[in-house]
């Protein structure tokens, strides 16, 4: 595509050169750059994009997008000058892909805990349903059911520009609705601007990302984006903030919940060992469901999907049996299986709500003791640590501090901040750098009719240190800690 088309009727001047030149593909990584690539000067926290702009042009850029002065710019070098570099790469991205998203039906599913979850829930109501859905999330990419290997840099949402390319992907496998996590971080970076989003799912909102947001009013306004960017808004009415966004939402609002009035409310709830069973009331009939993994926020999960299938039109008949094929989601309150006759959990909750979560749920199907596992990532918000320790010694019987992707950060200093609210809760506490020996020792000691909770890395299959990078999977070392007791 020419680049005067690409930049036609946007916010983007030429600063130097000429639009007469041919695009072949973006990039912000000027590693990435080959003959025909745009590459466009982002300003970011770490790395500042306009120091590259010599070295795109030498591998072979034909124009560069930068959002403030440059000097010493290479001769003849086209370049272009925008308020927002990544405004103007999200609006010539949806251009230059040809508006993707508005070809099938979009779902996207924000909040800070169960949004992968909740993917994996909408995939099988929408398999259920005949449809050929898509999914990006945390895990994986899908498309009608199968993997496809596409490596994003992000943990949550990809790139604009991996995003729109992932779409085409997704059409060319005749996908005809996608699902998909919205990250905090990819609303207040832009990432997702200019896409179609038909419906938006709110789940909650508790602390996290503050190293990014810094307040948690700035984490709620992120969050806020996604829904003046959708057709229809499915919301978390027990949530506090999603009580304030069922007011603001700039679209249509359907709230779901258990405490308060809503649109759609889990009702007759009876939690069980490895399943949930609960009755949806809305408009005054009732529909019973079965989900097969436990937990008073699975219920919410499934809630939010099947609020959202309804906006869909997919008859209630038909999500039942969406809900009830799920069998599962990767490193979601995974119950290592054993007939040692205590459970051995693997949970993702990283957060202070997350973690209060997983232990109450598996509180609720425990006759023993629940032991938890759990540490906090490195160069990460370090105001929830205490927040967690507290958490965890105040709700479980026995809590094992460790380490959780320690990165630039020494583990022990990390563990310090945890015991800080520790300690003043219980002396039932340990601290054992090494996550593998924590796992081993949470095992050993666990007896007949006991949880062991193993919180925060959940489908994650390594761990960072300052370093280096190694091969690290809870299920793998749960199971192994489990064999070693025969």
């Amino acid at each position: 595509m020419k680049l005067a088309n690409v930049i036609e009727g946007l916010n983007i001047k030429i600063v130097k050169g000429s639009a007469d030149t041919e695009v072949t593909d973006f990039a912000i990584d000027s590693r990435k750059v080959k003959k025909g690539t745009l590459f466009i000067c982002i300003s970011g926290m770490r790395v500042d994009g306009h120091k590259f702009i010599a070295d795109a042009y030498k591998a072979g850029a034909c124009a560069v997008l930068c959002e403030k002065d440059v000097d010493d710019l290479p001769e003849g070098i086209t370049v272009l000058r925008a308020e927002s570099s990544r405004k103007a790469l999200a609006d010539m991205a949806v251009r230059f892909y040809d508006d993707p998203t508005s070809k099938f039906d979009l779902i996207g599913i924000t909040g800070t805990n169960g949004k992968t979850s909740s993917t994996y829930f909408m995939e099988s109501i929408l398999a259920a349903a005949g449809k050929k859905s898509g999914v990006i999330g945390t895990v994986e990419i899908r498309a009608c059911g199968k993997k496809i290997d596409y490596k994003f840099a992000a943990s949550t949402t990809p790139e604009t520009i991996e995003l729109n390319e992932i779409f085409n992907i997704m059409l060319k496998n005749k996908v005809d609705s996608v699902v998909m996590e919205v990250s905090s971080h990819a609303l207040e970076l832009e990432k997702v601007r200019g896409l179609s989003f038909d419906i938006g799912i709110f789940t909650n909102l508790t602390q996290d990302h503050l190293d990014l947001h810094k307040t948690m009013e700035n984490y709620f306004k992120a969050k806020s984006k996604l829904f003046d960017m959708c057709k229809t808004a499915v919301i978390n009415a027990d949530d506090e903030y999603g009580a304030r966004l069922i007011k603001t939402a700039g679209c249509k609002v359907v709230s779901f919940g258990i405490e308060k009035q809503c649109d759609f409310k889990a009702v007759n709830i009876n939690y069980k060992t490895d399943r949930v069973l609960f009755d949806v009331l809305h408009e005054g009939k009732t529909y019973s469901f079965e989900l097969k993994i436990p937990g008073k926020f699975s219920v919410y999960n499934a809630l939010g999907v099947i609020a959202a299938a309804y906006c869909m039109g997919i008859d209630f008949e038909t999500v039942k049996n969406g809900i009830s094929s799920i069998k599962g989601v990767p490193g979601r309150i995974q119950n290592i299986k054993n007939d040692k006759g205590f459970n051995v959990i693997v949970d993702y909750a990283h957060t202070p709500d997350g973690v209060e979560n997983i232990i109450n749920s598996v509180r609720e199907f425990t006759k023993g003791r629940v032991i938890t596992v759990f540490g906090c990532g490195g160069d990460r918000d370090k105001k929830k640590r205490p927040i967690m320790g507290e958490i965890s010694a105040r709700l479980s019987d026995y809590s094992i501090l460790t380490s959780d992707n320690p990165r630039s950060e020494e583990p022990m200093d990390i563990l310090k901040d945890i015991e800080a609210g520790v300690k003043p809760i219980t002396d039932n506490y340990e601290m054992i750098e090494s996550r593998k020996e924590a796992i081993f020792k949470a095992v050993k000691m666990a007896q007949k009719g006991d949880s062991v909770i193993i919180a925060g890395k959940g489908h994650e299959d390594y761990e960072i240190f300052k370093d280096k990078t190694i091969h690290f999977d809870d299920t793998e070392v749960a199971a192994q800690a489990l064999e070693d007791l025969k």
